[in-house]
Formats: C-alpha cells, structure tokens, sequence
C-alpha cells in the first residue's frame, strides 16, 4: 500500500545515525535547535550544560564555588557520558576546549551552530552566562574568535542561526545527517 500524505509514513522520523551533536557558541540556539531536533528524529535530547545544573546546581554557582577548571572536569565527564547515547546531544560552548572531547567527537555528527555577535546580543542580555559576566558582547566575541578553529575542526557541518528559522535548521541537519546513514 503506498505511502500517503499525513499517513503514517509521513509522520515516522527519519533514520539518522545517533548521536548528533551540536557545538558552538553560547547563544547560538543549541538547545532550542536541539530539543527541535531530537522531537524531529525520535531521538532524546541531552542537553549537557542542563544535566551539569541538575547534578551540580547553577553553572554560575560552580564558577564562583569551584573556579572553571573544576567546572571544566564536570563538563568532561558529563560530556563523555552522553556522546554514548543515541541522542540528540548539545555541548556547552567550552566543551571543545578539552583535547579528549574532540577525540570523542571525531566521526560523529557534529553540526557546529554558528551565529553572528549582531544576532546574540539580544540573546544574551539579561543572562547569567559567567564566562561573559564581566565584558559582555566584546568577551563573547572574543571567546567566540578564539574557539572557531576548535569548533572547525570537530564539525562536519556548518550552519549560520543568525537569521533561519528553528524548522528549516532542523530540516537541514535532518536531510545531512541521514545522507550520512
């Protein structure tokens, strides 16, 4: 019986290879596009900065408790835990900092989320981001210029969420990561 629209085929997700992990800078729309993601293919959605929060109490917090180098190993063992589940995973922004993760990441899905300084500062005014709390849009730029090469190397594929909608980077990220199945 062929496939009709609204039918069930039309409703199934689509088989990509798990998991799909999404970097980049903080505010270029990881989670958002993440949680869409993972709705769109069936798949959980694992957001690593949320499962720090949740076992470890505010990112904000840990910085000033514990410095960010404690916050880094948290973040790495967070990180590895979830690259080995069949998900939908997003990275905090630092994450490629650590040289295991990259490893981790090498044959993956990786999309890395790219947006422009014009575009996040709406969406990090108000925040309580540590790492920009003291310099705001020019200490982004900066920890955004210096992860680039990180963020180009672990990535099979690029996307600007400057100006697309949620729905058409899901729908590319979709149609890329099942050419890759």
């Amino acid at each position: 019986m062929p496939d009709v629209p609204g039918g069930p085929a039309a409703s199934a997700p689509r088989p990509v290879p798990l998991p799909i992990v999404l970097v980049g800078p903080m505010g270029a729309g990881k989670s958002r596009v993440g949680s869409r993601l993972a709705t769109s293919v069936g798949a959980p959605f694992v957001d690593t900065d949320q499962r720090i929060v949740e076992r470890h109490g505010p990112i904000e917090e840990i910085f000033a408790r514990e410095g960010e180098s404690f916050f880094r190993a948290v973040e790495r063992e967070v990180v590895a835990e979830a690259l080995r589940e069949e998900a939908v995973v997003s990275l905090g922004g630092g994450a490629v900092l650590d040289p295991a993760t990259r490893r981790d990441l090498a044959g993956l899905a990786v999309v890395w989320l790219q947006v422009s300084a014009d575009a996040v500062a709406p969406r990090l005014s108000g925040g309580t981001r540590p790492l920009i709390a003291d310099g705001g849009l020019e200490r982004w730029i900066r920890i955004r210029d210096e992860r680039r090469p990180l963020y180009a190397e672990v990535a099979g594929l690029t996307i600007d969420t400057s100006r697309r909608s949620v729905a058409r980077i899901v729908a590319e990220i979709t149609e890329w990561a099942g050419a890759r199945a």
